[in-house]
């Protein structure tokens, strides 16, 4: 029983964690990328080591190269002298360091060998992670764009079907649109035709008969002959204005 229990909960825990991956691919290449990181550094840890190990071998190398020279010197120099023991003795010492020297030229070309082919093999490790890294970053961003395009797409089926599907509302306003507009237009034409033109009219006539009146009273003072009328005479003034003139 808790052992189902148990496998349900990793099921749905995996299901979760699954999902988060699938909505946030980004964040699992980032964490990919920093393993990738974390990976090469102890892999040139263990290079630098083996790189060591190569040094040290060279070291030991140079020291008995050194001694079978020094050996080889006093070997001969103690065989032409005629000390054939002390010769001897040199070169039973020269004959051991040179079964040495040839070991560790074979473990250093081994060393050497292993560790040009742990560069290699990490330098190709390398760029196939990158290569796959920078594959799936243009594919993230290839998804992403076709993410938002098939959003716009959809975006814009939507408002087509709502417009479309909204019909009735535009086509209500437009009758309601245009019922204003007709009430309003028949309120104008009614308020239009209520206003009594002929009491306009006769005032009209009246005033245009003042105002002549009032032009040829004025013409008649002055002597003006108004155009299709005779001159004239300018009014006589009083004795009282004579009077008072002399």
């Amino acid at each position: 029983m808790f052992s189902r229990v148990a496998n349900l909960i990793k099921g749905f825990f995996s299901l979760f964690i699954s999902g988060m991956e699938k909505r946030n691919p980004e964040a699992l290449l980032e964490l990919e990328q920093e393993n990738l990181r974390k990976q090469i550094a102890n892999f040139n840890q263990g290079l630098a080591t083996h790189a060591g190990l190569c040094e040290r071998i060279m070291g030991q190398v140079r020291k008995l190269e050194a001694e079978q020279k020094d050996l080889r010197a006093k070997t001969a120099a103690h065989l032409r002298a005629g000390n054939k023991s002390a010769a001897g003795q040199y070169a039973l010492r020269l004959q051991t360091i040179e079964q040495q020297l040839e070991e560790n030229r074979k473990q250093l070309e081994q060393a050497e060998a292993t560790y040009k082919n742990l560069v290699k093999a990490r330098d190709v490790a390398v760029q196939t992670a990158r290569a796959k890294i920078e594959s799936l970053k243009g594919a993230i961003n290839d998804m992403r764009m076709n993410q938002a395009m098939a959003e716009i797409h959809e975006m814009a089926s939507g408002m087509i079907s709502t417009i479309g599907g909204s019909g009735d509302t535009l086509n209500r306003l437009h009758e309601m649109v245009e019922d204003e507009r007709t009430r309003a237009a028949g309120r104008a034409r009614i308020a239009r035709d209520s206003i009594d033109m002929s009491q306009v009219d006769v005032k009209e006539t009246e005033m245009a008969a003042l105002a002549d009146q009032a032009l040829a009273d004025f013409a008649a003072r002055e002597g003006i002959s108004l155009p299709g009328e005779p001159a004239a005479a300018p009014a006589p003034r009083s004795m009282g204005t004579e009077s008072q003139g002399g």
